[in-house]
């Protein structure tokens, strides 16, 4: 795997380091860390984070299950999965059973876990960056960019998507180098859709036909 293509898969991770498990002492209270600023939870949890993974000889080692199930249990209640699927699918959302929209959310979820799980596995001392937040286009959105460092490559640059809900922050889209993630897997489902319906999309999520390009995006 070339550099750039590393950098990138981490990118499309780098949402997962600030929410990784970290030992109790060093993490505010939940309260606390809801209540935060999107920017200042990304950026205080994020330091921590990372320097637990530079002593994760498991995941470090490849180990994609351990990293997996750290993303499940701590990761994934930070993601609003169903808005992501609505917008991963597109126009065809609408025409979707609720009985089909409930496993497209739930085979999508699976899908990004396998593509975090993986590039987690490929972290190599890169470092985070922080840049300010700025609004988002509603007043309860936030956008989060930072950038992937690593010696010998040029700067990734990593963008946070967020919805404030109630009292938390919620991550909808992750841009990566001005790419959307969700509108990537959009491009990649609307052809599936089109040639085998919301059955066939569905099919092909159930065999993992989709992987991750160096974007972190949807390919076949």
């Amino acid at each position: 795997m070339t550099t750039k293509t590393t950098a990138t898969l981490l990118a499309a991770l780098s949402l997962a380091l600030p929410f990784a498990v970290m030992p109790a002492p060093a993490f505010a209270t939940e309260a606390t860390a809801q209540a935060s600023a999107p920017d200042a939870l990304v950026k205080d949890i994020s330091t921590q984070v990372l320097d637990t993974l530079r002593n994760s000889p498991e995941i470090r080692a490849g180990d994609s299950g351990k990293a997996a199930e750290l993303i499940q249990t701590i990761v994934l209640p930070h993601f609003d999965f169903v808005r992501m699927t609505r917008l991963a699918v597109g126009k065809n959302w609408r025409s979707a059973t609720p009985e089909q929209q409930q496993e497209l959310t739930s085979l999508f979820r699976d899908l990004l876990v396998r593509t975090y799980s993986n590039a987690l596995t490929q972290y190599r001392d890169q470092t985070l960056e922080f840049k300010p937040a700025r609004a988002g286009s509603a007043p309860d959105i936030m956008q989060v960019p930072t950038e992937i460092v690593q010696s010998g490559a040029q700067p990734v640059a990593v963008e946070y998507v967020l919805q404030k809900q109630g009292d938390a922050w919620k991550v909808f889209d992750i841009v990566v180098m001005g790419t959307s993630l969700v509108i990537n897997y959009r491009n990649t489902f609307e052809q599936k859709i089109s040639q085998a319906g919301i059955d066939g999309l569905i099919q092909s999520l159930k065999n993992q036909e989709f992987k991750p390009d160096a974007t972190g995006a949807a390919a076949q």
